[in-house]
């Protein structure tokens, strides 16, 4: 277990594919009005806590590219990392969740886990993303401003936190958020 730096985890702003509640994946669609709004709100409350010095990070994914662009208010060099891209949901991507629902109905029958994420046709898998994120952890060097996604922001503060990966759907997640994780203690800045 490493004792990582302050982090600074963003989940990108609302995308048109969130608003549909379709499936993203590895595949991408624009940020809303509202999600360039979320991207920009997520830009004062990092210059407000005080990250200056902070190595940035972010997805290359659109969604998350264009996020660390807006909150990056004082134009920190953005390095771009595959490691931190969402899962790949394969045969899923594009769907709309009511439609996967539909097609894999025993996947949702005991509780309301995402480990039905485990199950796409064609998709990464949940310990794919596990192993990348947290060898992307162990090249950390400092303090970290890190732009990403939904599931991949789950994973990632569970190995921050020091819990098993596989806990990561009993964290909470959300759009445009911010997540400070420092000394295995999370707060939720926004």
């Amino acid at each position: 277990m490493s004792d990582y730096p302050d982090i600074l985890i963003l989940r990108h702003g609302e995308t048109e594919w969130n608003r549909a509640g379709r499936m993203q994946g590895d595949q991408d669609s624009p940020l809303t009005d509202r999600g360039r709004a979320q991207a920009r709100r997520q830009g004062a409350l990092l210059a407000a806590s005080g990250c200056d010095g902070y190595q940035w990070f972010s997805s290359p994914q659109g969604r998350a590219w264009q996020t660390a662009t807006l909150a990056n208010l004082n134009g920190a060099q953005i390095t771009p990392d595959a490691r931190l891209a969402e899962i790949t949901t394969g045969d899923w991507t594009g769907q709309s969740f009511d439609d996967i629902r539909a097609q894999a109905p025993h996947l949702f029958e005991l509780d309301d886990s995402l480990h039905w994420y485990d199950h796409a046709p064609g998709g990464e898998g949940l310990a794919s993303v596990a192993a990348r994120t947290l060898a992307f952890l162990e090249t950390l060097t400092g303090a970290s401003v890190i732009v990403t996604h939904g599931i991949t922001s789950r994973i990632l503060r569970c190995h921050l936190l020091g819990q098993p990966w596989e806990t990561f759907d009993q964290l909470e997640g959300g759009q445009g958020v911010i997540y400070r994780i420092r000394k295995r203690q999370q707060e939720r800045l926004s």
